[in-house]
C-alpha cells in the first residue's frame, strides 16, 4: 500500500536544510533605496544619452527621431531601473542563517543560490553608505577564502543581530558595530 504523501512532498521533507528555500527577507525600505540609486544612475545615463544625441544631430546628417533614439533608450532603462527592478529584486532576495551555513538566494531572471558553510567564514563586518544611512539600513558582509558575500538592506539593528549571529556560529571576530 502506498503512503498518502506524494513523492515530491516526501522528497522535500527529506531534503537537507540547504535545499529548502531561505525564508528571511530584506527590509522593505530596500525598494526605496534601490529606486533612489536607480534614479541617480539613470540621471547619469540620461546625461550621456543627451550628449550622444547632441553629437549625432550636430555631426551627422540624421533625422531628429534617429538622433533622439539614445534618449528614448535611456528613458526606457530608467523606467525599468526605477519602476520595476527594485520590487522584483526585493521579492527574490532571501537569506537564512542556519547552524552550519548561510543560505543566500537572489536574482530576477537568473536565480542565484549560494550556500556558504559557516566553517569557512573568516571575517564579518557591517557597512553603511550615505543612502543606506539615510534609510536606516546597513549591509552585512562576511568573507571566506573564496571571496565576500553580502546581505544588503537590513535595518541597522537587524544587521547587528545578523552579523553577531554569523560571527558567533562561525566563531570569528566581527568589525566594530555601526
Amino acid at each position: 500500500m502506498q503512503d498518502s504523501t506524494s513523492t515530491g512532498e516526501q522528497a522535500a521533507a527529506d531534503a537537507e536544510p540547504g535545499w529548502i528555500e531561505p525564508h528571511e527577507r530584506l527590509d522593505r525600505s530596500a525598494i526605496t533605496l534601490w529606486r533612489v540609486n536607480g534614479l541617480i544612475e539613470s540621471g547619469f545615463t540620461f546625461l550621456a544619452a543627451s550628449a550622444a544625441a547632441a553629437v549625432a544631430s550636430l555631426f551627422a546628417d540624421l533625422p531628429w527621431y534617429i538622433s533622439g533614439l539614445p534618449l528614448v533608450v535611456a528613458l526606457l532603462v530608467a523606467v525599468i531601473t526605477v519602476g520595476v527592478a527594485p520590487t522584483v529584486r526585493w521579492r527574490r532576495w532571501r537569506y537564512e542563517i542556519r547552524d552550519t551555513e548561510v543560505d543566500l538566494q537572489r536574482g530576477a531572471i537568473y536565480i542565484t543560490r549560494t550556500l556558504v558553510p559557516l566553517a569557512r567564514v573568516q571575517h564579518v563586518d557591517t557597512q553603511q553608505g550615505p543612502l543606506e544611512r539615510r534609510f536606516g539600513l546597513a549591509t552585512v558582509s562576511f568573507h571566506t577564502a573564496a571571496g565576500a558575500h553580502r546581505i544588503p538592506a537590513l535595518r541597522e539593528e537587524r544587521s547587528r543581530e545578523v552579523a553577531a549571529r554569523i560571527g558567533a556560529l562561525a566563531k570569528v571576530a566581527r568589525d566594530e558595530p555601526l
